[in-house]
């Protein structure tokens, strides 16, 4: 209970409501501002990451997304999106990061505000149908891996 003066941070919990629905078919833009949509990425199970470089808990779970990807990347296709920074801070933050993988934005929060995201970072892993099978928040490379690991099982 608070007391007078003190607040406590709500828990949040991500939107799990997404679970089961399709990946909803937006247009993001890539590295050279070009549009592509959503429904590209689909046809092979998808790792979708959404972080940008201000955010701690983004920051600190890179690395671990970078690791994965490099164990999984020939059989899951992993995607960075960000919503706020421009292509080279985006690039270069995750560059520096070890991340590899495809790195997109989300210039008008199209894909996030229809999947609900409200508190980054937030990953949402799709089958090859284009079903989101599970969303969650931060993750370590455990955690990650066994996600992962279900798309392709």
């Amino acid at each position: 209970m608070d007391r007078p003066g003190e607040y406590q941070l709500p828990a949040i919990e991500p939107n799990e409501a997404v679970a089961g629905d399709r990946l909803p078919v937006v247009e993001l833009e890539d590295a050279d501002g070009n549009p592509i949509s959503t429904a590209e990425l689909i046809g092979q199970p998808l790792v979708v990451n959404f972080w940008y470089s201000t955010c701690g808990p983004c920051k600190e779970e890179l690395p671990a997304f970078a690791a994965v990807h490099a164990e999984l990347g020939d059989r899951i296709r992993f995607v960075g999106v960000n919503p706020l920074d421009v292509p080279e801070v985006n690039r270069s933050f995750a560059r520096e990061r070890g991340v590899r993988y495809e790195l997109l934005r989300d210039t008008g929060d199209a894909l996030a505000s229809e999947v609900g995201i409200a508190v980054y970072p937030v990953t949402l892993f799709v089958d090859e149908a284009g079903v989101i099978v599970r969303q969650t928040g931060v993750l370590d490379a455990d955690e990650l891996r066994a996600h992962a690991a279900e798309l392709v099982s």
